[in-house]
């Protein structure tokens, strides 16, 4: 089997592609991160759901991008709630982590290096997005070409890095279908920015509302 490393937050899209590159036949190596995020339960969904599909190993990568702040969900900036989806539409929240994606594409390129691999999957979306810029075809793109020239095994002609991302250009009530058909435990997911004081989610911030909107019009129970 050819090894991938698989980018996990634990949310609904990173386990549907976790998920995806199981079925197209990949020894998956799982990386989350525990970034001072305030919703950080979603690592112990990461770690439900690695087990759950067969992750060859799980590893969670400490960083401290709450030293930066600039975000809701790494400084005191509270998390926006009930808005519309036009409201959503409309410029960058400030629920974007500057570079983000950056980071942690940069983290399982090093990990994807040592293990040989040539394979990174990570589940950004360019549809509902909540209008990220590093979730946008061009960023990944571009940091494919990058990739490909940053490393020893690139340099050296041993592999061509190639970073997959089979839900860009879904919806979520698509990505939820195709999560039901790839067995996805939904139950085990979490994607909530603003949880509860158990973990429950708050049901009102923009991944909630998104998450609820794919269930609906995909015509699914969220369990």
């Amino acid at each position: 089997m050819r090894k991938a490393v698989c980018l996990l937050s634990g949310g609904l899209d990173s386990t549907a592609c976790l998920a995806y590159a199981r079925r197209e036949g990949f020894e998956c190596f799982a990386l989350s991160f525990d970034y001072g995020q305030r919703h950080r339960v979603e690592l112990e969904a990461a770690a439900r759901v690695a087990a759950c599909l067969g992750a060859a190993r799980h590893v969670v990568a400490k960083i401290s991008l709450d030293a930066f702040g600039g975000s809701a969900l790494t400084a005191d900036i509270p998390v926006p709630k009930a808005r519309s989806l036009e409201e959503m539409g409309q410029g960058i929240p400030v629920t974007y982590v500057p570079a983000r994606n950056t980071i942690f594409l940069s983290f399982a390129l090093a990990w994807a290096e040592v293990l040989e691999s040539s394979d990174i999957f990570i589940g950004v979306n360019a549809l509902d997005y909540s209008g990220y810029p590093d979730c946008r075809p061009e960023f990944i793109e571009a940091y494919q070409r990058m990739a490909n020239l940053a490393t020893k095994a690139g340099v050296e002609g041993r592999t061509r890095m190639t970073i997959h991302t089979p839900l860009i250009q879904m919806s979520k009530a698509q990505i939820v279908k195709l999560g039901r058909d790839l067995g996805v435990p939904f139950g085990l997911t979490h994607s909530c920015y603003d949880p509860l004081a158990g973990g429950g989610a708050c049901g009102q911030c923009d991944a909630c509302l998104l998450r609820r909107k794919g269930f609906e019009e995909a015509g699914i129970e969220d369990r």
